[in-house]
């Protein structure tokens, strides 16, 4: 069903997607820019895979790039990258689907479905954000033959278009978001409608807009409120108000990596690591999260807040829901990209992913 995508969804989208970025995902403010972008050049929608034939051909549109990158990518940027990729493809693009749930990633091609008039598909990659170009893939690297074609354009007049192997395009990808300030607009992977309902996050947007729209019907009652509205929602666990006693941040590569220590009343500390995202979740050494958990930190006014955005002596809440009630596609079900994590943060995953075999692709 076709639906007309509009300010006070616009909203819904960013908020939510933002709660749903689970530390990454982009900032707010710039996914509300995007969106208002979207909405005064036209009118963007938002179609599900039923509303295509199965061999219809979607592409893959992102923000690639450390969340602490203080840049704002222009329509310009966006839509160049899917008319990039479509002249060399030679490819007739009907659909559009975001690599990611996030305050950027939920309203990723908006701004190209408004200028470009190919509507946006309600089947992301991932429904919850994620730091791997791989993890926003689909499940493709597990192809052996598959060759991946990725466009980037960013500030400065950057231009890039790569073909090859799909890990090795994600990491020229990534290394063009650092040349050009620390981030880039991109489109990728062309492939079917029929494959995406098979490996992708079907109903995903949809998610994030309803669990905004919570956020913002509980606004009235505090920031507590909103935070228990989405544990509801998620069947999750809230932890805190706390003080944020210290803050590492680190950026590299084009990601963010560090750790957060919050002081919640009356309990023990709380420790947090991450990679672009929120990576586990600790106390006293007891693991009370691991991503694809979602792990969030939310201000005490309500309003969900990046790794990159923290600052010692703020005051937060940690929210988690486990993955199970999120909506997850078939990049982040691979232990191989699980184990690279392990390594960038030193803490264990695989073996939390182990115990549950239903994980697993």
């Amino acid at each position: 069903m076709e639906q007309a995508l509009d300010r006070p969804t616009a909203e819904s989208a960013v908020l939510g997607g933002a709660l749903l970025g689970g530390g990454g995902g982009g900032k707010i403010a710039h996914g509300l820019q995007l969106a208002q972008q979207a909405l005064s050049i036209g009118t963007p929608c938002l179609i599900s895979c039923a509303d295509l034939s199965p061999d219809d051909v979607v592409v893959t549109v992102s923000a690639v790039g450390a969340p602490a990158a203080n840049i704002s990518l222009l329509p310009v940027h966006y839509c160049r990258a899917v008319t990039l990729l479509q002249e060399h493809s030679r490819l007739r693009i009907a659909g559009l689907i975001s690599s990611e749930n996030g305050a950027i990633g939920t309203v990723n091609g908006w701004v190209q479905s408004a200028l470009l008039q190919i509507p946006v598909v309600d089947a992301p990659c991932d429904g919850r954000a994620h730091p791997t170009g791989v993890m926003g893939s689909l499940g493709l690297h597990k192809d052996p033959g598959y060759v991946s074609l990725q466009s980037a354009v960013g500030q400065d007049g950057l231009e890039l278009l790569v073909r090859g192997p799909l890990d090795a395009a994600a990491s020229l990808v990534r290394q063009a978001a650092v040349q050009a300030g620390g981030m880039v607009a991109v489109a990728r992977n062309p492939v079917s409608v029929r494959y995406v309902q098979e490996h992708g996050a079907l109903g995903a947007i949809r998610q994030a807009i309803a669990l905004g729209q919570a956020m913002i019907a509980a606004r009235p009652a505090g920031g507590r409120a909103v935070v228990d509205a989405v544990a509801r929602e998620l069947g999750g666990c809230v932890y805190g108000p706390g003080v944020v006693e210290g803050v590492t941040l680190v950026t590299e590569g084009g990601f963010d990596r560090g750790a957060i220590l919050l002081l919640p009343d009356n309990a023990a500390n709380l420790e947090l690591t991450f990679w672009n995202e929120y990576m586990t979740l600790e106390q006293n050494g007891q693991r009370l999260a691991t991503f694809p958990d979602l792990i969030s930190t939310i201000g005490i006014d309500g309003v969900s807040c990046s790794s990159a955005e923290v600052v010692k002596g703020q005051q937060l809440y940690v929210l988690t829901a486990p993955y199970e009630r999120l909506i997850l596609g078939s990049g982040v079900r691979d232990l191989t990209e699980y184990r690279r994590i392990e390594g960038i943060i030193q803490k264990p995953i695989v073996p939390y992913l182990q115990a549950n075999p239903g994980f697993l692709a």
